[in-house]
């Protein structure tokens, strides 16, 4: 941009800025007025112009601690008003902001942070301890800046360095930042390895952004709610950037699980979650309407059968169509309503498979739940469900400026500018990833459909090849089982060269407990409950039902359920909640040679 200043760019849209950070000083400029950033009960609510003022006031400070354009500063933080300050501070400066997942343990904080060389880190005390434990190995760390203030030597408060330097002017600094610097490095969860640092341009994010916009259309107030984890591509990407570029208003939800209470409150205009919020939504609707009476469940089996009809290409049958447009009228408008879905543009989900039944559920009671797919390499864009063309079973088409092909093999290539430019340290295995013609090879398997819809079919790694060499996709297997019924937590599927399909089950955490109450079983802990013959019972009741929709040769034979919870960034998940397969099967490979004996 050089010498050109914020006021002469105002009346341009953010969509065609150069950079992330320009895009931000036209927002700010254009919606100085408008809410931001806020918490649910506005206790904190900035404006744009007010926000723009804190990440100027803020990166004044950062810059008199030494930092500048390509340095690197780590961020451990929850979802609050502050990361957002802190993101764009550091971007102001050309430095390149890194999440860190707030559940990691000391020696995952160490390799991310010292992989990323940060030479300033911004946390909130709950996680200081865990990163000072890790801070002898991190001879590149200079200074650590308490959110909640000072916390003792090596250590400054946020409040000391916001607006430490009153006289900085910011122009210069955000004006030099180029399409090519690094606006953040993303490292990927580790199902296999350790994390590796993906390296994203703000080239690359402008590119997503448009990639979004084609398919949305976001409208003038927009708003979203800021839920997931910030070291998260998906986060980042729907509750940051996108956010910057078209002037949304921002809610902050510090508390995942509590995501749900956000809605109705907020009534998002484009909401994106992983597949079990849905599920968990869907069996708490279903338990609501279930005591409804016949009326009730005759509405919702007409507008199921709708949806399929219309999946089909099929007509619908007018006393399908009558009746479900009477549950239209008299309880799905409210239904969205109570859920905070009725001002909704477009509802997503993605990062792993969603169970059918949940999307055509959905799709029943109005709510056009699309699925989406997107990698961290690039920048969470690649195919998506457009509003009103959601085809159930894909992930939608290519998104503007996204090219997709199949290998000989089915793995799905992707080319585009929202492809990073490689993973950190990491020459080798970025050369396997991106091949001399610009090609990503993404590592699923996929198909297109005949009007050019993606259907993804797993991971090319995890597929399942059994004793008899029949290629399954365990993800497929685990989201019928899921679908099949609300006691299934989480699900991982054995086979590969046995001779027979098993799985490993948690029960759900919330609605275990609660049939048992209702079963008058006398115990809801889920680490009791998992050797109770009535849970078993109504385990292998949902089993049998996902099994009746899976080939004889994928469904599942045996299945042992699992004492307690699996937990996002433990032993089993990933934060991000995909399943670890490798530190599954190696910790419980008693249980599992125990089904094959």
């Amino acid at each position: 941009m050089g010498e050109q200043t914020v006021a002469a760019a105002a009346g341009a849209n953010a969509l065609d800025a150069r950079t992330m950070i320009e895009a931000f000083r036209r927002t700010a400029e254009v919606h100085a007025d408008r809410i931001a950033v806020r918490t649910k009960d506005d206790e904190v609510s900035l404006t744009w112009a007010q926000l723009r003022d804190r990440v100027d006031a803020l990166a004044g400070g950062l810059a008199g601690l030494g930092v500048g354009r390509g340095d690197t500063i780590a961020l451990m933080m929850g979802n609050r008003p502050e990361f957002h300050v802190a993101d764009l501070a550091a971007m102001t400066l050309g430095a390149t902001p890194v999440s860190i997942y707030l559940t990691f343990t000391p020696a995952q904080i160490a390799y991310v942070v010292g992989d990323a060389a940060a030479k300033v880190a911004i946390v909130e005390q709950a996680h200081l301890e865990r990163l000072e434990v890790a801070r002898d190995e991190l001879p590149a760390l200079e200074t650590v800046i308490v959110v909640e203030g000072g916390q003792g030597p090596g250590t400054v408060g946020w409040d000391e360095v916001e607006g430490a330097d009153l006289g900085f002017d910011p122009e210069p600094h955000w004006t030099a930042v180029e399409p090519e610097d690094l606006i953040t490095l993303i490292y990927t969860s580790g199902t296999t390895g350790p994390p590796k640092g993906v390296q994203l341009t703000h080239r690359n994010l402008m590119a997503g952004a448009r990639a979004a916009d084609s398919v949305i259309h976001f409208p003038e107030g927009s708003r979203v709610i800021s839920w997931l984890p910030a070291a998260h591509i998906a986060e980042r990407m729907a509750h940051h950037y996108l956010p910057i570029v078209f002037g949304m208003t921002v809610t902050d939800c510090p508390v995942a699980r509590e995501v749900v209470g956000y809605l109705p409150a907020v009534k998002p205009t484009w909401f994106f979650a992983v597949p079990r919020i849905f599920e968990k939504l869907k069996a708490g609707m279903e338990a609501h309407l279930a005591s409804q009476g016949e009326e009730t469940r005759a509405w919702l089996a007409a507008a199921r059968r709708r949806v399929e009809h219309e999946q089909a290409g099929e007509p619908v049958p007018e006393d399908v169509a009558a009746t479900a447009a009477e549950g239209e009228e008299k309880l799905f408008a409210g239904l969205r309503a109570m859920l905070g879905f009725d001002e909704a543009l477009a509802v997503s989900v993605g990062a792993a498979p969603t169970p059918r039944d949940v999307l055509v559920f959905f799709h029943a009671i109005g709510v056009e739940l699309g699925e989406l797919w997107g990698m961290s390499e690039t920048c969470g864009i690649g195919a998506v469900n457009p509003p009103s063309r959601v085809r159930i079973g894909t992930v939608g088409p290519p998104s503007q400026g996204v090219e997709l092909e199949l290998a000989e093999d089915g793995e799905l290539l992707m080319r585009g500018e929202m492809v990073m430019t490689g993973y950190r340290h990491q020459p080798e295995t970025t050369a396997e990833a991106l091949d001399a013609d610009g090609w990503l090879h993404t590592g699923d398997v996929a198909e297109f459909d005949e009007e050019g819809y993606v259907r993804i079919v797993d991971r090319k790694k995890e597929l399942i090849i059994n004793a008899a060499g029949k290629n399954m996709s365990p993800a497929n297997i685990e989201s019928t089982l899921k679908g099949a019924g609300p006691m299934i937590g989480q699900i991982c599927v054995i086979g590969d060269a046995r001779p027979y399909n098993t799985a490993l089950i948690v029960l759900d955490a919330d609605f275990a407990p609660a049939f048992a109450m209702q079963q008058e079983l006398g115990i809801t802990a889920l680490d009791e409950l998992a050797g109770h013959p009535v849970v078993n019972a109504a385990v292998q009741a949902m089993v049998d039902r996902g099994n009746a929709q899976l080939a004889r040769v994928e469904q599942i034979k045996k299945f042992s359920i699992i004492a307690g919870d699996w937990l996002p960034g433990g032993e089993e998940l990933t934060p991000t909640m995909k399943l670890k397969r490798k530190p599954i099967t190696t910790r419980y490979a008693d249980l599992i040679d125990a089904m094959y004996a």
